[in-house]
């Protein structure tokens, strides 16, 4: 039921399969979920939307922009509870251009895209320790709460919360590094 959270495995490569216990069904055929912290670690795009087969169709760095990227995929008229093999037939050449342009508009975008070096499976999620860490950095270097902000924008973990965890973890490090 669309919605409910659900177990999906997702397909790797063809041959690799992960169990996501916490897929959320998000519309007819599509899930939303996050990675597991054991596949992709350079990959800061930790928000999957899957294929109900298995199939990845689009990643994105925050789950807000995932679940928006499965409206545009509502929207195209595709219907996505066939199989992987005639999806795969339909979405090919431009059409599979028109529909990552499409997905780009909720900062959604084709798996595998987004790579940054070192481990980065963290990235949208956090701990009191993430927190007080930057804002002895920050109070060090003197930032204002706009320049954190400006920071916090382009640095894992705080690049992939939604909207309202970031402005949370803003505002307390920002109160931590004494900012104005």
């Amino acid at each position: 039921m669309i919605g409910e959270i659900t177990e999906y495995v997702m397909i790797v490569h063809g041959e690799q399969r992960y169990t996501i216990r916490d897929a959320i069904e998000a519309a007819p055929g599509l899930v939303v979920f996050r990675m597991p912290v054991e596949h992709a670690i350079n990959d800061p795009a930790r928000w999957r939307i899957g294929h109900h087969e298995g199939l990845g169709i689009a990643e994105a760095m925050r789950r807000e922009d995932a679940l928006k990227g499965v409206q545009i995929l509502k929207d195209t008229g595709i219907d996505w509870t066939q199989d992987t093999d005639t999806l795969k037939a339909t979405v090919t050449g431009s059409a599979a251009r028109d529909l990552y342009a499409k997905l780009s508009y909720a900062w959604c975008e084709e798996p595998g895209r987004a790579y940054m070096s070192g481990d980065v499976t963290g990235n949208g999620t956090y701990t009191d320790a993430d927190i007080e860490a930057a804002a002895d950095e920050f109070k060090a270097d003197r930032f204002s709460a706009y320049e954190i902000l400006l920071a916090m924008t382009h640095r894992v973990p705080w690049m992939g919360l939604d909207t309202e965890p970031f402005n949370e973890a803003h505002n307390r490090i920002s109160q931590l590094a004494d900012a104005d």
